[in-house]
């Protein structure tokens, strides 16, 4: 049985969402503000499985971006736009974003792909690598986003 958390929250606002309630979406939004700091809009589609870590403090989602299945989201981290188009990320299935890590503008991140502590990936990412730094750039090719060690 999963345990409440952030995504038990967005989950149940995207669900409403679907389901065309009036109100009640934007209200569980709020909640999920103020009990974790993380704006994730209930349009998000989040696949199953993923996580929003360390009770989804200070992530920043917007309403657009696509983000799959099994994917472990980060502290701090923020996945929109730039502002220069209106094409936003797309997180495939099985990523793992590290703590405070920005994905921005009209990038894939691959799955299986790692994304390390604070980098900035205005770049596609391919499936099965490891990319850090500002702007992000591939370290190593070839890993699965399970050998990851957990928090």
């Amino acid at each position: 049985m999963r345990r409440f958390g952030p995504m038990t929250l967005h989950l149940a606002a995207n669900r409403m969402y679907l389901l065309h309630v009036p109100l009640l979406p934007g209200l569980l939004d709020t909640l999920l503000f103020i009990l974790c700091g993380a704006r994730v809009p209930h349009r998000v589609a989040i696949g199953e499985n993923s996580i929003l870590g360390h009770g989804g403090s200070g992530i920043v989602i917007h309403p657009d971006a696509l983000i799959g299945r099994n994917v472990v989201i980060g502290q701090q981290v923020t996945i929109g736009g730039t502002g220069k188009s209106g094409r936003l990320p797309v997180i495939e299935d099985d990523v793992y974003l590290g703590a405070g890590c920005k994905i921005l503008g009209n990038v894939t991140v691959g799955h299986n792909s790692v994304v390390g502590a604070n980098a900035v990936v205005t770049r596609s990412v391919p499936p099965f690598c490891v990319v850090a730094g500002v702007p992000a750039r591939v370290l190593r090719e070839g890993v699965d986003s399970h050998s990851v060690e957990m928090w």
